[in-house]
């Protein structure tokens, strides 16, 4: 059992007395692990969130630097940190929110050669990348590495949520879906425009990136209903959500009913 220092009792007070969190809750947050794939828009809540929550190790996956445009939506980091690596930039945000955490910075960029090895020294994953070629890496990655993958996108005026265990069975026999039976395959290269290219709104990356590492921390604790076969769609300009149900594509190339990787699930019970 970890034990809380009296500054740690206080300053996570609030969840400590909160009905399915509790002492043995925030003990689960203390003790997990999580990476954190991108330190951008989606990035920045989700990192500044986490740390606020407790959660003992956060991982920080990003090569980029700070640069001024990122400043209206990226607000882990401040005006002094343009030119810096954005690791670092975020880990100093961190140490100063919460010194007990720990940080672990890693100025790469996550592709098929690295990710299996990011992903497997952690306990969950949050994609906050923005890309496919990097979601599909990590998503495939957290599969073959049997880890929970908590993953957001946003574009222009929209975002989306969703929550990935295909490593387990559902009720019926079935594995949970991949990121591949959401998105079979990436769409063109040049269809899709840029953030630089199109704009975002800068609120909507702080909205969708709260709710993922609310799925993050509920899914440590164990309370609620995740979003496993579920896609959280939301509309920025009418401010209307909606939740698409999905899932296994028994032709999906990860864990398809020809692929040798299908006996290899594990049969879970709890309905998701």
């Amino acid at each position: 059992m970890m034990q809380f220092s009296d500054d740690e009792i206080a300053r996570y007070a609030r969840h400590i007395v909160l009905a399915g969190v509790g002492g043995p809750g925030q003990q689960r947050l203390k003790a997990a692990r999580v990476l954190v794939v991108g330190a951008g828009g989606l990035g920045s809540p989700v990192i500044q969130y986490l740390a606020a929550a407790g959660i003992g190790t956060i991982g920080i996956v990003d090569d980029d630097l700070v640069s001024l445009s990122n400043l209206q939506r990226q607000i882990i980091h401040d005006t002094d940190a343009v030119g810096d690596m954005k690791v670092e930039s975020a880990r100093r945000s961190v140490r100063k929110l919460n010194p007990h955490v720990t940080v672990a910075t890693y100025p790469v960029r996550l592709n098929t050669d690295n990710a299996r090895a990011l992903v497997a020294a952690y306990d969950l994953i949050a994609d906050c990348s923005d890309n496919f070629a990097t979601r599909y890496a990590i998503s495939d990655a957290c599969y073959h590495e049997r880890k929970p993958l908590v993953l957001a996108a946003v574009g222009q005026f929209d975002g989306s949520i969703t929550t990935l265990k295909p490593h387990h069975r559902g009720p019926d026999g079935a594995p949970y879906p991949t990121y591949r039976c959401l998105f079979p395959e990436p769409p063109p290269a040049g269809l899709l425009p840029t953030c630089a290219e199109a704009g975002i709104l800068g609120a909507l990356t702080g909205i969708v990136g709260c709710m993922q590492a609310l799925e993050v921390i509920k899914e440590i604790v164990g309370i609620g209903d995740g979003l496993v076969g579920k896609l959280l769609l939301c509309d920025a300009r009418d401010l209307r959500f909606e939740i698409v149900q999905y899932g296994w594509d028994p032709s999906n190339s990860l864990n398809g009913s020809d692929s040798a990787d299908l006996a290899s699930a594990t049969v879970v019970e709890v309905a998701q």
